[in-house]
């Protein structure tokens, strides 16, 4: 890097180094943008398939002998008929149950689901009363999960939007390659929770596992308990006024408001120094890794 000697960098402040790689420029915005829907419609968005359902109107279906392709076409034909509420009974753990809902849709699984569980949803609200596996809400545009009690690894990749929202603990890997939404998780998180996020926000009322926020790109992490190491280009922030009132609103939205408030949570954001990381000189390479 010319007129910066490696011996300046390494006396440097993380932030006086981020500057001088020259790397706090970029203009994200509309980048890579793509509107689906005309942002001056006055109709409400939603995709002319979708059936018109009524909340009102509640059903049960009884999955115990039911396969997962069988559950989610009964989904599917209950919609169709008008059905806005769906009570699913006996889901006995079933993999990639309920995936692929896009419309709006009051969905309750009465247990635990497998591995993939409520993904590729865009619309829906759902309530899990047991546990879900890995990936659960995958690819989420919009809507609302509530898993009531715990989760297992990369809860919410690739998130883009919505709330995901798990009441016990989750496993490592929260968040990978979060794009959007919000995701709360009211007990602990494992490793690598946010590793390469790139926008959204995780927050955290318990601990978080070692390498919290590695190469993440951008978006915010809140933690309320002890962090056992931050990743590649995490670090912390203040905890701003803005901040404080948006994590009081969500946690008392679903009712994980701490009793000591908001105060002592810690902000992580992205240090930004692997930003144009290809065009960096392999000493700088090192510097920051």
């Amino acid at each position: 890097m010319a007129g910066v000697t490696d011996a300046q960098l390494k006396e440097m402040s993380q932030e006086e180094r981020v500057k001088a790689l020259g790397m706090t420029t970029e203009q994200l915005t509309g980048k890579s943008l793509y509107i689906e829907f005309d942002p001056d419609a006055e109709e409400r968005f939603i995709y002319p398939w979708a059936p018109d359902v009524d909340f009102n109107k509640r059903t049960e279906i009884d999955t115990d002998e039911m396969s997962t392709t069988q559950v989610n076409t009964r989904i599917s034909e209950l919609m169709a008929e008008g059905f806005g509420t769906i009570v699913l009974k006996n889901p006995r753990g079933k993999h990639s149950i309920g995936v692929g809902i896009l419309s709006k849709l009051n969905l309750i699984i009465e247990g635990s689901c497998g591995y993939f569980a409520v993904g590729l949803l865009d619309g829906p609200n759902v309530r899990i009363n047991g546990r879900v596996g890995w990936s659960c809400g995958e690819n989420m545009m919009s809507g609302t999960i509530m898993i009531e009690k715990n989760a297992g690894s990369t809860f919410g990749a690739a998130l883009r939007g919505g709330d995901l929202v798990c009441r016990g603990s989750v496993g490592s890997r929260t968040g990978i390659d979060q794009k959007g939404g919000t995701i709360i998780v009211g007990g602990d998180t494992g490793a690598l929770s946010g590793f390469m996020m790139q926008r959204g926000r995780i927050v955290v009322c318990g601990n978080a596992g070692k390498n919290l926020g590695d190469s993440m790109y951008d978006g915010t992490i809140f933690v309320g308990g002890d962090i056992q190491s931050l990743g590649v280009d995490a670090v912390e922030a203040e905890l701003t006024d803005l901040d404080r009132a948006w994590l009081t609103r969500k946690l008392t939205q679903y009712d994980l408001m701490p009793g000591r408030g908001v105060d002592h949570f810690t902000k992580i954001v992205a240090g930004k120094q692997l930003w144009n990381y290809d065009n960096l000189e392999p000493n700088e390479k090192k510097l920051i890794l």
